[in-house]
């Protein structure tokens, strides 16, 4: 009868094993897949990411912004020529290279806005070689080893564990691999949201563009600039924040009580999520854009 029993106990347990390498596994791939998507979305340029929406914002900035950012370069080349003459005691102290300097700006004004497009992607593109190399270096170093890991943690613990610890680590592995779903849910919003600003930042280019000719106008352009470089390089500190994740996570395989590594794992699961979000400010703030 006592061995009736033993087979019926490891039956269970087996189940039970299974259970719980099963969460754990599609914990550990969720991870990885997770790590890799952020990667390639943060990767991609405003061009790449819809075609379809890229074409419409490229649209509304050349029949829509142009025009009024044509208007505005009018005005300001206006208002250089008025100030040009006050400040020349009314031409009378006015020499050729005045004039000059005057058709010099005024061509770099016109030229600038004739390219805006193009130094635009061009912002981006930069920031898209910087962000595919640091991807290659997170995918390479944090990518989590799942069959090793399971084989560390299943040799060390889960295989000495009785029927009640193995039901409570597998309604644990449950809660925690819902919690990073959800969590992954968010982050995807994130990386929408992203690219969604930077989409409405390309519309109205020709316009901050057009202020670079005049002194007192130009800070907009500048901070437009800066605020296009906070938007690359945010991808960066994304990859960042996935890559210190990854390696966090993939330290649950050597815990000493996999309960409490399990609750650390959602943990860095949320403060990930937080971290993610604040990348945009610190990307700002580093580029003194406002």
């Amino acid at each position: 009868m006592g061995a009736i029993l033993d087979k019926i106990t490891e039956f269970i347990k087996e189940i039970l094993q299974g259970w719980v390498m099963d969460n754990l596994t599609t914990m550990f791939t969720d991870v990885n897949d997770k790590v890799g998507t952020i990667a390639g979305e943060v990767g991609r340029t405003p061009s790449s990411w819809n075609s379809g929406v890229f074409s419409m914002i490229e649209n509304l900035s050349e029949n829509v912004m142009i025009p009024i950012a044509g208007m505005i370069i009018s005005a300001i080349l206006c208002y250089e020529l008025i100030t040009m003459v006050m400040d020349k005691n009314n031409m009378h102290e006015v020499g050729s290279e005045f004039f000059f300097r005057y058709l010099i700006k005024a061509c770099i004004a016109v030229l600038l806005l004739s390219y805006t497009f193009d130094i635009t992607m061009a912002i981006f593109d930069v920031g898209n070689h910087i962000v595919t190399r640091a991807g290659g270096i997170v995918s390479g170093s944090t990518t989590i080893d799942v069959t090793d890991t399971l084989k560390t943690m299943f040799d060390s613990q889960i295989d000495t564990m009785g029927i009640g610890e193995l039901i409570g680590l597998g309604i644990e592995t449950m809660i925690v691999s819902l919690c990073m779903k959800i969590i992954s849910l968010l982050i995807t919003v994130m990386l929408f949201g992203r690219m969604i600003e930077i989409y409405l930042y390309i519309s109205v280019a020709p316009v901050p563009f057009a202020t670079f000719s005049n002194r007192e106008w130009g800070g907009i352009g500048n901070n437009y600039i800066k605020g296009l470089c906070s938007l690359a390089f945010q991808g960066f500190f994304i990859m960042v924040c996935v890559a210190i994740y990854a390696v966090l996570v993939s330290g649950i395989a050597v815990a000493d009580n996999l309960h409490t590594a399990l609750w650390s794992v959602a943990a860095y699961t949320v403060v990930l999520c937080f971290s993610l979000f604040k990348t945009g400010s610190l990307a700002k703030s580093i580029w003194n854009a406002h």
